[in-house]
């Protein structure tokens, strides 16, 4: 029997070029993806889908030109009253209160709504290739004034004497949205810090001592990003309930045995936060203890943000300050830690009955909205360098500008701690061995 002839197969298509100039190597149109979303792991297909953070424009358009004019008399030339919120100007001693930004933007509202991460304009990213340099055109005699923001934020024409400042906010993390005035004056800063390191100076550093000068003082707007969320968390763990404490042995082989029941604790929680305070500045985010004591900046917290102004460059005349150079995606892992923590301390109340404490052994984390807000704070600063190996040791006296907290790392005489520690143990044991004698 003869086999009916099958037709041949279609030929299979020609495969696609692959060499320089082909498509594989033409950029996929804007906003395309070349991958299917589908396909990746859930934390990246979410971070691709998620949409883009939602600006709101803190930029005050009346100083864009560099110029805080009075209000009354139209002078340039403002300062910040010391001891309030207050400006005032020096010709005609006009005085005003910049905005509070909370109001001016409803960021003291609608916590429990916040859906995504919504940040105000002076928090959005610092760009590589930002300008140092700022350039104005004096409308009073038409001359350029540059302005350093990598070292100062006012400058004065050397014409007419206009003042100007930076008030434009550009993309290298010189200008936030806000800022806390200073309230507590410098004199004052100077004895709260000579009264702190009285209390310690017996034990004090020689050098340190014959060097300290607390008039050197330095006040400094520190950056931070103001942080509100909206957050739940759930730990689970284990709980234990104690429920009889004996002793076993004789003599001094006594050992104590306590027993308990072990529970498995589960908890949940919804909460908000409002203004939490993250260091927006690389170098004072490095708590490296054995290094710097840069830690204490924030055993000075809290501050009052609540009350922080609308930025105004006039209020940082006289004063230093430190550019912002981390953006919001570098910070986020440190608020999580941060909402972790405070989760922990919401359950806290519900677990009073495991008088044998709680080990939490699994934590999670669900960050329903953010909004970020970049705020300068005021701190009287006092540093201390202490020579020694790896480069020493830096130490920080720091007081708040605002509430006058004061906190700081005073260099020891390590002889002297340990003679008093010696000291001390001689003469307890000398109480102890009196009341033994006592006894008998």
């Amino acid at each position: 029997m003869s086999t009916p002839h099958r037709p041949a197969p279609p030929p299979l298509p020609p495969a696609p070029p692959a060499g320089p100039g082909s498509p594989q190597e033409v950029p996929p149109l804007p906003g395309s993806f070349p991958v299917d979303p589908a396909t990746l792991p859930d934390a990246i297909r979410e971070e691709l889908e998620a949409p883009d953070p939602v600006a709101i424009d803190t930029a005050s358009a009346e100083l864009k030109d560099g110029q805080n004019h009075c209000p009354k008399c139209g002078a340039t030339d403002i300062r910040h009253k010391l001891g309030s919120d207050v400006l005032v100007c020096l010709y005609c001693r006009h005085e005003w209160v910049g905005a509070r930004v909370e109001e001016a933007f409803g960021f003291g509202q609608g916590h429990a709504d916040l859906r995504g991460t919504i940040i105000a304009s002076g928090a959005r990213d610092i760009a590589a290739d930002a300008a140092v340099l700022m350039t104005f055109k004096c409308t009073g005699c038409g001359a350029e004034v540059t302005v350093n923001t990598g070292s100062a934020m006012t400058a004065r024409c050397h014409w007419c004497r206009h003042v100007f400042g930076v008030n434009e906010q550009i993309a290298n993390g010189a200008v936030p949205d806000a800022v806390l005035p200073f309230h507590i004056r410098k004199d004052d800063a100077v004895a709260r810090i000579r009264q702190f390191v009285d209390k310690r100076r017996m034990f004090a550093l020689k050098a340190f001592k014959e060097q300290f000068t607390p008039e050197n003082v330095v006040g400094v707007y520190l950056p931070y990003m103001i942080v509100d969320g909206n957050a739940s968390a759930e730990v689970a763990g284990k709980g234990e309930i104690l429920t009889r404490t004996y002793t076993r042995g004789t003599d001094k082989n006594k050992k104590t045995y306590y027993d308990a029941d072990v529970y498995q604790v589960e908890r949940a929680v919804d909460f908000t936060v409002d203004d939490l305070p993250l260091e927006s500045s690389t170098e004072r985010g490095n708590l490296d203890t054995r290094v710097n004591t840069q830690n204490i900046i924030n055993t000075i917290l809290p501050f009052d943000t609540k009350n922080a102004v609308k930025w105004n460059a006039s209020y940082l005349s006289g004063f230093t300050s430190e550019k912002r150079d981390t953006d919001v995606e570098q910070l986020r892992p440190r608020l999580e830690d941060q909402l972790l923590s405070i989760a922990r301390a919401q359950v806290e109340g519900s677990v009073h009955r495991y008088d044998r404490g709680v080990r939490w052994e699994q934590e999670r984390l669900e960050v329903h909205g953010t909004r970020w807000v970049s705020m300068y704070l005021p701190v009287w600063l006092y540093s201390y360098h202490q020579p020694g190996s790896n480069g020493g040791m830096l130490h920080y006296i720091a007081v708040n500008g605002r509430t006058g907290e004061t906190m700081g790392s005073v260099p020891v005489q390590h002889w002297k701690l340990l003679l008093a520690a010696l000291t001390v143990g001689t003469f307890l044991e000398g109480i102890a061995l009196t009341i033994i004698w006592a006894g008998a």
